[in-house]
């Protein structure tokens, strides 16, 4: 009995004294079959997973939310499966587009309907809010003119469609000149996206043409070698402004772009790629990956830089890209996780819908809205 105490005690102190790769081989423990299957899934399984969550649910979302998902997941598939939710979006346009044509023209009727406006946006918090409240508390008509009458319209205009009182709606814009909002420092440091589509939308309509104007603005209010004197949240915006001048010119992901007529933005995001990937969000992440393959630079590895980041970021049992606080509720993640399966899932751009070449999506127009002259 004592030797073999003897001997367990040996072989206890000899196994203790084993280096410790030598212990991971006696005793392995390899992860189940499943679980790593499942934790490096593809691109595009994980851009299904995110649609599927969405497309399960979609017409419970707002028109204004459905109409965004749809019309772009359209322009990616051309699928017609999307032809409510692009029709929802087409009624939301019309509804806008009629309410301004009936109550909304006259100088006072806009001056009434602004402050109103910005009465409204002044309850909001956040930095983001107050610096939008500030800056255009000189440019109150701005909420109007900007941010509801040319998205509608330029959005008509996509579709081939516009108003049947258009010229009383081009009557308003030109009363204003649209260079004091696109060139205002204030104004793009708290509008810069919104002023990005605005001034391509106004030379989508063939109104005023201040493109190059809010680029010199936007270069010098944002000059690269200051960017370590913004915060987070201006940091944002500048990168969201990039992004949305290359999104507006593609009129929305509808055509390519040359690389090269916007070499100062993709030169930027490939030599910060690593800055924008820390501090800025999913949205703007997902973006500037966006950027790239509306240029055919699907094998940039700004591409998979940005791809990686949001499958890392993916709620798998949510199935959606959460917010920065982790909710994963349908409505205001659909933004994002719109993004996020088209930068997963690249298929193409297309010019669509558009009336009458893709005529099915145009069944019962909205009242309102009538085709364009030939």
């Amino acid at each position: 009995m004592k030797t073999l105490r003897f001997a367990a005690v040996y072989i206890l102190i000899a196994l203790l004294s084993l280096p410790a790769w030598s212990a991971v081989q006696i005793y392995p423990k390899p992860a189940p079959a499943a679980e790593q299957q499942q934790e490096f899934p593809t691109y595009a399984e994980d851009a299904a997973r995110i649609r599927q969550t969405y497309e399960s649910q979609l017409y419970k979302l707002p028109a204004f939310k459905m109409g965004h998902y749809g019309l772009r997941m359209y322009r990616q598939t051309l699928d017609p499966k999307y032809q409510s939710a692009v029709w929802a979006d087409m009624a939301r346009v019309a509804d806008r587009l009629n309410e301004v044509s009936d109550a909304i023209y006259t100088p006072a009727q806009i001056k009434a309907y602004s402050e109103a406006r910005a009465a409204r946006y002044s309850l909001k918090s956040g930095a983001r809010s107050e610096l939008r409240y500030l800056a255009t508390q000189a440019h109150p008509e701005y909420y109007f003119l900007g941010v509801d009458l040319l998205g509608a319209m330029a959005r008509a205009n996509e579709y081939g469609l516009k108003h049947k009182d258009d010229h009383k709606l081009r009557d308003i814009i030109r009363r204003y000149d649209f260079s004091r909002y696109a060139t205002d420092p204030a104004m793009i440091r708290a509008w810069a996206a919104q002023l990005a589509n605005q001034v391509y939308w106004l030379r989508q309509l063939g109104e005023q043409d201040v493109v190059d104007p809010f680029i010199r603005a936007f270069r010098a209010t944002y000059p690269d070698a200051l960017d370590s004197q913004l915060d987070e949240q201006q940091y944002m915006n500048k990168i969201y402004g990039m992004t949305h001048i290359l999104f507006a010119a593609s009129a929305y992901y509808q055509f390519q772009l040359k690389e090269s007529d916007f070499q100062w933005i993709y030169d930027y995001f490939r030599n910060n790629i690593d800055t924008i990937l820390t501090h800025t969000k999913e949205d703007v992440i997902a973006e500037v990956g966006i950027s790239f393959l509306l240029a055919g630079k699907t094998a940039d590895p700004v591409v998979e830089k940005t791809r990686l980041a949001i499958q890392k970021s993916i709620n798998r049992d949510a199935g959606m890209v959460p917010s920065e606080q982790g909710e994963t509720e349908l409505y205001d993640g659909e933004h994002r996780n719109t993004l996020a399966i088209m930068l997963l899932d690249w298929r193409s751009v297309n010019a669509a819908p558009v009336y009458p070449k893709h005529r099915s999506m145009f069944t019962n127009l909205p009242y309102g809205l009538i085709p364009q002259s030939p």
